[in-house]
């Protein structure tokens, strides 16, 4: 399984991003598909995913701001994230989890919210 993550950067508070993760290597329709955002010093977070039904969820403090979608016949999962706070930094990692088992990690992109 690979997932390449891109499209972070540095954004000043209340613009807008669109991150992308390419996955490859494994049957992609067949997959829970997520984003989860790493700070140092508070671990690993969910911030929102989408099943294989097309269904979505997401962190509470990003609901309404960020929207999660996956293209499957790319093999692509976006999240558009709009009106983002300082707050919303963080590593930025794809995520692709089979039924019960192990979720497997890209390797992240940092986005940056400063003025």
């Amino acid at each position: 399984i690979q997932l390449v993550e891109s499209g972070g950067g540095l954004v000043h508070p209340g613009g807008s991003l669109r991150l992308s993760c390419a996955a490859s290597g494994f049957t992609f329709t067949n997959y829970y598909m997520a984003w989860a955002r790493r700070v140092p010093g508070k671990g690993l977070e969910r911030v929102s995913g989408i099943a294989i039904d097309d269904s979505t969820d997401y962190e509470d403090s990003v609901k309404g701001r960020f929207t999660i979608s996956r293209d499957n016949d790319k093999n692509m999962v976006y999240l558009q994230m709009n009106s983002l706070q300082p707050e919303d930094t963080a590593l930025y990692l794809c995520v692709a989890k089979y039924g019960s088992g192990f979720p497997v990690l890209g390797q992240g992109t940092q986005v940056t919210v400063s003025s």
